[in-house]
């Protein structure tokens, strides 16, 4: 039998319960999409301020709970409410809530104790290792978006409109900011660096890169090193290609086969309209 996602444990079960985490955007959405079509049971974990309400709608009570970021102990009495085997994380919370409105219970307030560097991996990390406590497995955020992955080559426009080595250059630059975990995305422009994504997030960064007037400029996306893809995988969507089109940023490189684009067909259209070339490296 074909295995439903590349990203699945060998062991996985589909008729078990899986739990979607999810925090902003369209991701979340798209992925209870994909599960509803291949007949996965699912329920929802909401976050106050982060899951979108149209998300929650389409949920009956009993198979849907919303609680605060800092929760954590809420979290955990709700999936063992339902009955959860699997969970998944799907879309952004606000980085700024780690710092204003984190309202910590007891079990997260421990947690976030015993952490020497907080940022999303490490405080995923160890609401993972909670969860694992609970008989709750966290999947490969990735897990059944196989076909949204950034492909290998030309996704949109038939070649950039800038030189392969100004490509290079923003590339090695989101990499190395992603090797020493500042950010995972950047914009360059003729070998200059425009602007890196730190704890602002894409959005803003691209925002920001705009304001230069910087000529030729490219937004790069990448991976970390050693990328633990049950949590904060780099996505580009609608809103990324938006942003990018109000910053008069026409190319865009992202790392083949590690990047997720979601709605690719909306993505690609939206590009082809504003004249955004898009390549996997």
């Amino acid at each position: 039998m074909e295995k439903l996602s590349q990203f699945l444990p060998d062991n996985y079960d589909k008729t078990a319960k899986l739990a979607i985490l999810a925090g902003k955007g369209e991701y979340p959405s798209i992925l209870k999409d994909k599960l509803d079509a291949l007949g996965i049971p699912n329920v929802l974990m909401a976050f106050e301020d982060e899951t979108s309400q149209e998300l929650w709608e389409r949920y009956p009570d009993g198979e849907r709970y919303c609680t605060n970021v800092g929760q954590l102990g809420h979290l955990l009495k709700n999936l063992k409410k339902v009955g959860a085997k699997y969970a998944i994380m799907a879309g952004q919370i606000t980085p700024k809530k780690l710092f204003k409105g984190l309202k910590l219970d007891l079990k997260a307030t421990i947690i976030m104790a015993t952490l020497k560097r907080k940022n999303a991996e490490t405080i995923f990390g160890a609401i993972a290792n909670e969860l694992s406590k609970i008989d709750v497995e966290m999947l490969d955020a990735r897990s059944f978006l196989d076909d949204d992955l950034a492909p290998l080559g030309s996704f949109c426009g038939k070649k950039p409109s800038v030189l392969p080595e100004h490509i290079e250059h923003g590339m090695n630059i989101a990499r190395e900011c992603a090797r020493l975990d500042i950010g995972q995305g950047c914009v360059v422009s003729r070998g200059t660096v425009v602007a890196v994504e730190a704890f602002e997030g894409t959005d803003v960064m691209i925002e920001r890169a705009g304001t230069f007037g910087a000529k030729d400029c490219i937004f790069a996306k990448t991976v970390k090193p050693n990328q633990d893809y049950r949590f904060d995988v780099p996505v580009i969507g609608e809103r990324t290609i938006r942003k990018l089109a109000n910053a008069n940023i026409k190319n865009v490189v992202v790392e083949a086969n590690k990047v997720i684009i979601l709605q690719k067909e909306l993505v690609k259209k939206l590009a082809e309209e504003n004249e955004i070339k898009i390549f996997g490296i």
